[in-house]
Parts: C-alpha cells; sequence; structure tokens
C-alpha cells in the first residue's frame, strides 16, 4: 500500500507584509466528505504499515490491562455524614459513583452507574457528580462526542428518577447554592468553546428560563464557578493566563448578588478560599513565586490584604488547605513538591518528610474541616501511587490504599534517579529517569524514552505508571525532561520558557537527550521522543531543529499549526492563549512564532520515524492542525522512515472514553517504539 498523497489547494494567508501558502488548509472542514475519505485512508495505511505489530499490539494491551485490577475503588472521604466514593466492576470500562451513611459497614447506595448510561456508545464521559447540600439531588454533566461540551442532567437520589429536565451545551462546571434548588453553571461560546457565562438555574424549571448572572467580555478570560471549603461562599473566578478575578456571593442567599473581591491588573493572579472573618489568598502580587495573604470579608480589596506566608525566592507555593487548627500548603523547591503544616496557635510548623531523590507529593481530597487528618497523596517513577491519612497533632501517617499491580510488582527491581543536563545558555535542566536494574547497560545500548510538555506552567512531575512497565520489562528508559515552559522550579521556569523565550523549551529537550547519550543511558539510534498537545508541538520543533537526534518520535494530538491558529479567533482557545504564545497579529510575535511552528518549518530533509495521533472532535488541538502537518512531512521528507498518522475518528483531546479502550491507543504507541527496536515480543 502506497503512502496517502493529500491534495493541494493553494491558499494563500498574507499578514505583515508576508504571504504564505497553505495547501493544506482544505482540511479545515470536518464536515467535507473528501477530508473524513483522507483521514481514513490514514487510519488505513497505519493499520497496513502496522499489521505485523497487531499480535503484539494486543499482547501489550491485555498485559497492560492484567496490570490493573479490575474491581478497584477509590478511597472513600466523608462529607455531610456520607463516605463518597466510586468504584469499578470486573469487565466495566466506566465508574460507578456511590456513598454510605455514617460508616462504611452500612449498605452501599448506588448514586450513578456510568455502564448503564453509556451502553451502546462510541464515547461517553461523565464529568463527576455535584451533590445537592440537602442529599436529595445530583447533577452530573455527560459528553457524548469527546468536544467537552456537556449535558447536565439530574438524578433524586430519594426516588432514583432522572428527571426530563436537562441543560445542554455547558462546560461541565456546575456548583449548588445551600437551598438545594438553586444551582450556577458555566456555559461556552459554541464557536471558540471559550467558557464566558455563569447561569443560575432553577431545578423545576427550564434551561430557557435560566438568568446571566455574569459575562466575561475579556476575550483573553474565561470564567468558572465553584465553592469555599467551607460552603459559604459561591465564588466566579475569571482568568487569563496572567491575570485573575473574582466575584463571591453567600450560597445562602445569592439573590443578594455578586460582589468583587479584587479588580483584575495585568499580571495580578489570585486564587481565594474562606476560613472565620477573612477570605485566604494565594496570590502573586509583589511575589513571583507566589505568597498566602489575609483579606477581610467586608472589604477584601487588595489594600486590605495582609501577608500570612510571605514570599520566598526559592520556594514556588502551589496550593493551600484550611483546617480548624492548621493551614496546609503545597510547595515545591527545586524541583521537588513539599507539604508543610502550620498551627494557626503561632507554634512552630513542620513538613513531611520523604526519603526518594525524585517524587510526587500533594494535598488531596479534604472536605472535612474540623478534623487533625490530612489526606495526602504521593508517588514516584518506582512507587505506585499512594494515598495517605497523617495526622497534623501526633504524625501518624496511615497508609489507605496504594495502586495495585495485579499480578505483583517488586520495586526493587527498578532504579529511579535525578540528572542535570545543562543547555545552550548554561542553565541547568533535571531530568527524573526510570529503568529495569538487570536489563540496564551503562554502556548506552538501552532503548529510551525521553518525554516532557513544557507550557502552560504545568509541572511533569516524575508519576509511576503501570502501563510504562510493558516498556521497562523490554530494556527502555524511561527519562522526563523538567523543561522551561513548566513550573518544575519555580514561576522563573515557567516565564523563562513562554511568548518571546519559547525556544528555551525546545532547546532544553535537545540538551536533555544530548546530556542522556552523552552518559551513555542510551545513543542516538535508540533514542526516542513524545509529547502531546503544546508537547506535540514540541515533538514538531525539536523534529525540525535537530531531527538526526532521534530514532523515533510520538507526537500526540500536536499543536504544530501555530501561526495560522492563534491569527484565528474563531479557533477553539485561541484568544486565551495570546499571553502564553503571543498575539501574532503583533509582528515581533508573528515573526518569532513564524520561525519556530513546526508545520511552517518542515523542510526537505531526513526526519526520523514519526507516529503522529489526532481526535476528529478534539476542542483543543483540531485535528486539521496534525493532518496538515502529516501531509506537509509526506511532501517534503527525503527519508524512507515511517510515518503515521492514526485518527480517532470517535474521539476528542483526551482519547477512547473508557478505562480499557484508552490502552488500546497506548499499546499502539509502544507497539510502534518497539517495532522501531526490533522487540516483536
Amino acid at each position: 500500500m502506497q503512502a496517502p498523497k493529500a491534495i493541494k489547494r493553494d491558499h494563500s494567508i498574507e499578514f505583515h507584509g508576508h504571504r504564505r501558502n497553505d495547501p493544506y488548509y482544505w482540511m479545515n472542514d470536518r464536515e467535507n466528505p473528501e477530508v473524513i475519505d483522507y483521514l481514513q485512508q490514514e487510519n488505513d495505511y497505519l493499520t497496513f504499515k502496522m499489521k505485523d505489530t497487531e499480535p503484539l499490539q494486543e499482547k501489550l494491551f491485555q498485559e497492560m490491562k492484567g496490570r490493573m485490577k479490575e474491581d478497584d475503588q477509590s478511597v472513600p472521604y466523608l462529607k455531610y455524614g456520607y463516605y463518597w466514593y466510586s468504584r469499578y466492576e470486573k469487565g466495566g470500562e466506566y465508574p460507578i459513583f456511590c456513598r454510605k451513611r455514617g460508616n462504611l459497614e452500612n449498605p452501599e447506595e448506588i448514586l450513578l452507574d456510568v455502564n448503564q448510561l453509556a451502553k451502546d456508545k462510541s464515547y461517553f464521559q461523565v464529568a463527576g457528580i455535584a451533590s445537592s447540600p440537602d442529599l436529595n439531588w445530583i447533577a452530573y454533566p455527560v459528553d457524548e462526542v469527546g468536544r467537552r461540551i456537556y449535558t447536565i442532567h439530574f438524578k433524586n437520589l430519594i426516588s432514583g428518577e432522572t428527571l426530563e429536565e436537562t441543560i445542554p451545551a455547558m462546560t461541565g462546571n456546575v456548583v449548588w447554592a445551600a437551598d438545594s434548588l438553586t444551582l450556577f453553571y458555566s456555559k461556552q461560546d459554541p464557536h471558540t468553546l471559550r467558557s464566558h457565562q455563569i447561569y443560575q438555574h432553577q431545578l423545576g424549571s427550564s434551561f430557557e428560563k435560566d438568568v446571566l448572572v455574569y459575562e466575561e467580555k475579556d476575550e483573553e478570560f474565561t470564567c468558572q464557578v465553584h465553592k469555599t471549603k467551607s460552603e459559604e461562599f459561591i465564588l466566579i473566578h475569571s482568568e487569563s493566563t496572567i491575570s485573575s478575578e473574582i466575584r463571591f456571593a453567600r450560597a445562602s442567599d445569592p439573590a443578594q448578588g455578586f460582589q468583587l473581591l479584587q479588580a483584575r491588573i495585568p499580571h495580578l493572579e489570585y486564587a481565594a478560599d474562606h476560613y472565620g472573618d477573612h477570605f485566604w489568598i494565594r496570590t502573586n502580587h509583589q511575589a513571583k513565586n507566589f505568597k498566602v495573604v489575609k483579606a477581610p470579608i467586608e472589604n477584601p480589596g487588595m489594600e486590605n490584604w495582609e501577608d500570612f506566608i510571605p514570599h520566598r525566592q526559592e520556594v514556588l507555593l502551589e496550593d493551600f488547605d484550611l483546617f480548624k487548627d492548621f493551614f496546609v500548603s503545597q510547595e515545591r523547591s527545586n524541583g521537588l513538591t513539599q507539604i508543610l503544616i502550620k498551627p494557626w496557635d503561632g507554634s512552630a510548623g513542620h513538613q513531611l518528610a520523604f526519603e526518594e531523590e525524585t517524587y510526587t507529593t500533594w494535598i488531596s481530597t479534604n472536605p472535612e474541616f474540623n478534623t487533625p487528618w490530612l489526606r495526602f497523596g504521593y508517588n514516584s517513577l518506582v512507587k505506585p501511587s499512594s494515598v495517605y491519612d497523617y495526622h497534623m497533632h501526633t504524625r501518624e501517617r496511615k497508609l489507605l490504599k496504594q495502586q495495585e499491580i495485579v499480578g505483583g510488582y517488586t520495586e526493587s527491581d527498578y532504579e529511579s534517579a535525578r540528572i542535570w543536563a545543562k543547555a545552550e545558555d548554561e542553565t541547568r535542566v533535571p531530568i527524573s529517569l526510570v529503568y529495569k536494574k538487570d536489563l540496564f547497560q551503562a554502556n548506552g545500548s538501552n532503548p529510551l524514552l525521553l518525554y516532557a510538555y513544557g507550557s502552560y506552567g504545568f509541572s511533569m512531575d516524575a508519576y509511576f505508571s503501570s502501563s510504562r512497565l510493558s516498556l521497562l520489562d523490554r530494556g527502555f528508559v524511561f527519562a522526563i525532561a523538567h523543561i522551561r515552559g513548566g513550573e518544575d522550579l519555580g514561576r522563573h521556569w515557567y516565564e523563562e520558557g513562554k511568548l518571546l523565550k519559547k525556544k528555551n523549551t525546545f532547546l532544553d529537550f535537545i540538551a536533555c537527550a544530548k546530556h542522556l547519550i552523552q552518559q551513555q543511558y542510551t545513543q542516538a539510534q535508540h533514542l526516542y521522543a513524545m509529547g502531546g498537545s503544546a508537547g506535540g508541538l514540541l515533538m514538531g520543533a525539536v523534529l525540525n531543529m535537530q531531527p538526526e537526534l532521534f530514532h523515533g518520535v510520538i507526537a500526540a494530538v500536536p499543536f504544530v499549526d501555530v501561526v495560522t491558529t492563534m491569527l484565528d479567533e474563531s479557533i477553539p482557545l485561541t484568544t486565551g492563549e495570546f499571553n502564553e504564545w503571543g498575539n501574532p497579529k503583533n509582528k515581533e510575535y508573528y515573526e518569532y512564532m513564524l520561525s519556530y511552528s513546526p508545520y511552517d518549518n518542515v523542510e526537505k530533509k531526513n526526519y526520523p520515524h514519526i507516529l503522529v495521533t489526532s481526535g476528529l472532535h478534539d476542542s483543543q488541538v483540531q485535528y486539521w492542525e496534525p493532518t496538515k502537518w502529516v501531509a506537509k512531512l509526506r511532501e517534503h521528507k527525503t527519508d524512507q522512515h515511517l510515518l503515521l498518522l492514526h485518527t480517532n475518528m470517535e474521539a476528542g483531546h483526551g482519547g477512547a472514553s473508557g478505562r480499557f479502550t484508552a490502552l488500546k491507543e497506548l499499546a499502539l504507541e509502544y507497539a510502534f517504539l518497539l517495532k522501531l527496536e526490533q522487540i516483536k515480543n
């Protein structure tokens, strides 16, 4: 079978006196039968080229599925006098949401069985359940396409009846008021999918009568609604990538309307919670790495903010939680997360101690206020994900659950480490890696998969994956490059990898790849790279900059047509991204973005083996970006290496919705790597 050859149709795009021809622009129409036909040709070609790996794909799928406990259950948490949890039944693809009253020995109430709802559906996702304060109702948003456009359904937990009443075309974000009859939800623009409106709904009435309580008119901002931990206040949170603004109303009397907490100011970010007579606010006001302030409810503007945890130059304050006797903060120092306990009475605080060289910890679900127990999570590259309760007075630590690896897992068989590469500008960049001890050779002969993201300030922490064992047990080293563009080393790490400094992200990744080769963890002929979404942009940029450095690359739902997308404000999420990538209507940003945009910089040269994945209904990276990119690569590349495109015709940005179905996509990706390494079993 020959590789598909896409039709070329000239399409001129002119800006700042610069003209580009985009012959594959016509693919920007999912209703066009020619587009669907081309995508199907690419899928057929992939099937043909990967035919020899089908037994391996099935083996990988069964292997990864076999490690997962099919009848698994989340750790129950206490709220409103009930223990709430979700569980899976053997053979079930979807969760069952449950609760037990008073204690865990009482009978189970099944609130929602998503397996029943998802019958005969090719895609089905429930965003979660929101229980009314009187415990009689749940609201649950459903997406049946994968485009993250939800419909809210209501179920009466007393009668078991699901109402005919629904709220269509919303974001999945919903909050109940104290009366258990009023709820608030956010709604997106039908074209750009920007969440820009907050509505108030009265249970028992048509959504057509819902009241618009707030509209975010600045196209660089989105908005959502949530509730403070105390449940006394409903907050409307507007934010861009560089600014925040919060409005608040009493949950017991939202009819009084929403008050402004602090007006938006460029580069001022803040988030609030409530305790006692104050709002407790995490903010970057005169604090690049964030600090915590308190503000009186009666007049909470910035002029009344009082420092509670001051700014520290080397510590990023990521999150916090409030308890009756303690303030708990989640912080990041030298690339590692930490949890600190601070008593309200002013006595000395303390930090949770962890022994591993590279790990991740986080504040978990803690809805109860009057408790000495803190729930937190922990994992590492070698330690399965664990949930603990920690007594903040006695410092007792109880393991509630550790991810079970069916068939057994011996942690001591694997080694994890943190090493540091040096970028072109002498910046030291951390790398976390893991491998199986008895399969590792310190001579560069091991295959290595290097993963990274590097955008939006999202830190890519060291985490455990049972699926990843299928690579490690076949001799692969897995490494995470903690490159600039994330917040792994603090806020400056993010700011040094965005806007007119975006190329640092790509150069850091290249430096990490070269360092791994220099340190003989692998060689170029055994080195593979992987990234998704904005990490797919990373893959595309690196492929153009140094294609000879990698034997193969996996780009998942990649954002690769940067300039054209950012010039089109009708495309979902574009306007909100200007502070991340820049606005190309400004010539300086246009020229800089054009200099690295993967689609615009494809050249006639050799590229490594490439697998690209996409979703037809993707709301974040439109399917035509990877599709056009593959078509242009096919036209220009001068090698005989594999270039494969897989488009999930029934899913969006997150891929398949089922718990196990998603593993089939991962099995394809792993089989691609193993095929290139000529590992057949």
